[in-house]
């Protein structure tokens, strides 16, 4: 593995921690109402998640600057990973066997994923019009999930937490082509600034409507939205990556079936994860045997006396 690569993994740890805390402070907000944008300005702890989120998108773009798309973006599953302690920290509780089980198929996984990642030049990026393209087909995606999720009879946290992910993948396909424009490696040469502004504001307008739709998602809980989430989120960004970036996973078609197995193994750990209860919570309760309660006997009538 070479210093690109190595330090671009690095970054990726960092940026998972950030969203993992951001997540964590999103999922308490979450939890004392009021996901409203107005209200959501007023709470300290939603700037402190911002915060986090920035953060981490800014190690996430350093780290797509070392690494391919294919190699940066699983990594980001290990945000499930990494909250899985401070959630159970905040909710003063343990973190139960089948959580521990399903972080370890999720390491596996991803393990598993990053040794068949091909080593695609991070200076690949998006031409314009694939830039454009992609960024309509993601909003028309996101409005078919979010209409979805209004008429669904559980409000949609798992459609909301979904597109979340693909806006997320998005933006970092998006950001990569930025990037690469600014440091001129974009193939074809740079941008013009306005050509480039456009894709920043693009950027922007995912990265904030993510973080939104997370939130939104988180109202149901952290640990499904969380998952699918980070399911979603490198779903789209290899699709983008290896349809239009010319990324593979190297080794032929065994590569591809060992990437389809890890992907597999880590789909597994992050159900585990979804599934798992928290271990301070009792089990379900045995039902209740009725006691029988003895009728109460009428009081006897008072004699009555035949007079003489």
């Amino acid at each position: 593995m070479n210093e690109s690569a190595l330090l671009a993994i690095l970054l990726s740890l960092a940026s998972a921690a950030g969203y993992a805390l951001a997540a964590v402070g999103q999922s308490r907000l979450a939890a004392q109402g009021g996901a409203g944008i107005g209200q959501l300005l007023t709470r300290p702890l939603w700037w402190w998640a911002v915060g986090l989120n920035v953060a981490g998108a800014l190690m996430h773009v350093a780290a797509l600057h070392y690494g391919p798309l294919t190699l940066v973006q699983p990594l980001g599953a290990l945000t499930l990973v990494a909250a899985l302690p401070l959630s159970a920290y905040y909710a003063r509780r343990r973190v139960t066997r089948r959580e521990w089980r399903g972080a370890a198929w999720t390491l596996a996984g991803l393990t598993g994923l990053i040794a068949v990642t091909g080593p695609a030049s991070p200076g690949d990026a998006l031409s314009l019009p694939e830039a454009l393209a992609i960024a309509a087909a993601t909003a028309l995606l996101l409005a078919f999930l979010v209409r979805a999720g209004a008429h669904s009879p559980h409000g949609g946290g798992l459609g909301h937490a979904t597109a979340s992910g693909i806006a997320s993948g998005a933006a970092s396909a998006l950001t990569q082509t930025v990037t690469a424009s600014l440091a001129r490696e974009l193939p074809g040469g740079p941008l013009t600034w306005w050509q480039t502004a456009l894709l920043a504001v693009l950027v922007a307008m995912f990265a904030v409507g993510g973080l939104l739709l997370s939130q939104t998602a988180y109202r149901g809980g952290l640990a499904a939205p969380l998952a699918v989430v980070n399911l979603a989120n490198p779903a789209a960004a290899a699709v983008i990556g290896v349809a239009l970036l010319g990324e593979s996973f190297h080794g032929g078609p065994l590569g591809w079936l060992v990437a389809a197995s890890a992907a597999g193994v880590a789909a597994r750990g992050v159900l585990m994860l979804t599934g798992a209860a928290p271990a301070d919570l009792p089990a379900a309760l045995p039902p209740q045997v009725p006691v029988p309660v003895p009728a109460e006997r009428p009081a006897p009538e008072p004699a009555v006396r035949i007079p003489a």
